[in-house]
């Protein structure tokens, strides 16, 4: 969680929040789709984050790629906007979010997948066909409406 998300939490506690972020969504040559295990809610998703303070949605996308994958891209393909109530989460530890979440494609992706935040335990390529049992609701969306 980002310093401005903790900062608002410290003032509201685990009130809902409207959180705006980016999700990437990363294909390697394989025409596999890129997940990590996250370490709070111990599902498989997209990499991706909440803004920070000054930061537009590019920027997002590239720092929370690298922060969460060790991967850089040439450049970011705008692919959705979503939003809505079907974008709800309550975390494990009772924050609850309403997700404003721009989705991006990473193009010409390079360097290590390295896990480099504490954010991920695992991070794996799966085929469209054969996606991780635990899936997060969110990447669900993002999968269904866009790849499947």
């Amino acid at each position: 969680m980002d310093g401005y998300t903790m900062e608002l939490r410290k003032l509201i506690g685990n009130r809902p929040l409207i959180l705006v972020g980016s999700t990437i969504i990363v294909i390697n040559d394989k025409k596999e789709i890129l997940f990590q295990y996250r370490s709070d809610t111990k599902e498989w998703g997209l990499p991706g984050g909440a803004m920070e303070i000054g930061e537009n949605l590019e920027q997002t996308a590239e720092r929370e790629l690298f922060e969460e994958t060790g991967l850089k891209a040439k450049s970011f393909k705008f692919i959705d906007t979503l939003s809505g109530s079907n974008l709800y989460y309550k975390y494990p530890n009772g924050d609850e979010v309403y997700n404003v979440i721009c989705v991006y494609l990473a193009e010409d992706t390079s360097g290590e997948l390295a896990m480099n935040d504490g954010e991920s335990l695992d991070l794996k390529y799966f085929p469209i066909n054969e996606l991780p049992c635990k899936l997060d609701e969110r990447a669900k969306i993002i999968i269904e409406k866009h790849f499947i």
